[in-house]
């Protein structure tokens, strides 16, 4: 079973990240699973799908919501036969009906290999971080 190096895991996450902070649906999606599963602190429940969180994203858009930036900083990559976890820290700044808005949060993205050796996203949580400004508002 093949075990991604780092460069590959970053550039994988590095893409979903890039999408997010652009707000660009479907690049954001390409990069999970079907089949992935999302823990996302502010939701009542966990997401089973992406499907399910296709659907909530649709909402946040409608409602005027977009993400005017986004950055990755205290990032490490563990690989294991078959896949890698992503886990960094993330600040977002966001623009809704609310009005701005800006978050510290912790995020782990699990990934598996695929048939040809590329890496797409099972799982993605999120956390807040205890203490940091913005943390989960």
């Amino acid at each position: 079973m093949h075990s991604p190096n780092e460069e590959a895991v970053l550039a994988a996450a590095d893409a979903i990240i890039d999408a997010f902070a652009a707000t660009d649906t479907d690049s954001y999606f390409a990069g999970f699973a079907h089949d992935a599963s999302f823990v996302f602190h502010p939701e009542p429940a966990r997401l089973n799908s992406r499907a399910e969180y296709e659907a909530l994203w649709a909402g946040w858009v409608e409602s005027g919501w977009r993400v005017i930036a986004c950055t990755s900083s205290d990032r490490l990559v563990q690989t294991f036969p078959g896949g890698a976890v992503f886990s960094h820290t993330v600040a977002t700044s966001i623009d809704s009906a609310d009005g701005p808005a800006s978050y510290v949060e912790r995020e782990s993205i699990i990934f598996r290999t695929t048939d040809s050796n590329g890496l797409i996203a099972v799982h993605e949580h999120l956390s807040t971080v205890p203490g940091a400004e913005g943390s989960g508002s």
